[in-house]
């Protein structure tokens, strides 16, 4: 089974890029279930079923989320109306929508995708540890191949849950802080892993925003309105090929494309 996951799409040019390149990767790397990190999609923060639709539309299987799940309101009730998301599993019993899912693959195949939120820099959800050892064994009861979505602020968090769930898991993939790390490994149980896939938007603002403003927010600590970047795009995502069998992985490899062009948010 190969899955590519795809790094947090910000805005529109993010959604563009999306359509430009994700076919291509698919056919390239033989991709068999695609996960993308949407919760920026929508104007930068958030997400709206336009937009939802707009994604599952390109080819992607399943979107993740995170800490701006929340941010357009219509998400409330409308997440329980899509099949394919999930938000963090630690949020309170009660929240709306579920934690994980179980894709099923047209070959039968099963894929389980789990997202969880970290707590350090980050809102005090439930403990992420302990939240995603108490879910594993009904995950397992329908799969082994297991990708996790790690929604977390800290490296030291990630790189924590990474050998937390080694062997337990396919992979343990981080999202949310927007810049590509080079750290992907295998560690020695079978569990592929990687501290930030990195995001999939404009390429020379920063974290997907427009610099000049992030820029005047640090020189002067007065509040901002965010907006998102024009220019260059791209795209970053990782791909993992696992074993179904015993939900080992086989292999990560980083991809990154950049394009440039001009893009409305």
């Amino acid at each position: 089974m190969r899955v590519l996951m795809v790094g947090d799409i910000v805005g529109k040019p993010g959604r563009m890029a999306l359509k430009k390149w994700l076919a291509g990767l698919v056919s390239q790397f033989e991709i068999d279930v695609v996960v993308v990190n949407g919760e920026n999609s929508a104007g930068g923060l958030g997400l709206t079923s336009k937009v939802i639709d707009e994604i599952f539309r390109c080819g992607v299987n399943v979107i993740t989320t995170g800490n701006h799940v929340w941010d357009k309101k219509e998400m409330v009730t409308e997440i329980m109306n899509w099949q394919g998301i999930v938000r963090p599993a630690n949020y309170p019993p009660g929240v709306p929508g579920e934690g994980w899912l179980v894709h099923t693959l047209p070959t039968g195949e099963k894929l389980g995708v789990v997202n969880i939120s970290g707590r350090v820099f980050l809102d005090n959800l439930d403990c992420p540890f302990q939240v995603i050892e108490r879910l594993l064994p009904e995950v397992r009861e329908h799969t082994p191949a297991i990708l996790v979505d790690l929604h977390a602020e800290a490296t030291s968090e990630k790189l924590a849950m990474a050998w937390f769930l080694d062997g337990k898991v396919s992979a343990v993939i981080g999202t949310h802080t927007h810049v590509q790390t080079a750290d992907e490994r295998i560690l020695p149980k079978g569990t592929a892993y990687l501290t930030d896939v990195g995001m999939t938007g404009p390429y020379d603002g920063i974290i997907g925003m427009d610099r000049d403003v992030v820029i005047r927010r640090f020189l002067y600590q007065m509040p901002q309105r965010f907006e998102v970047a024009k220019g260059p795009v791209q795209l970053n995502a990782v791909v993992i090929e696992i074993d179904g069998e015993s939900g080992k992985a086989l292999s990560i490899e980083r991809v990154l494309k950049v394009e440039d062009g001009d893009q409305d948010s």
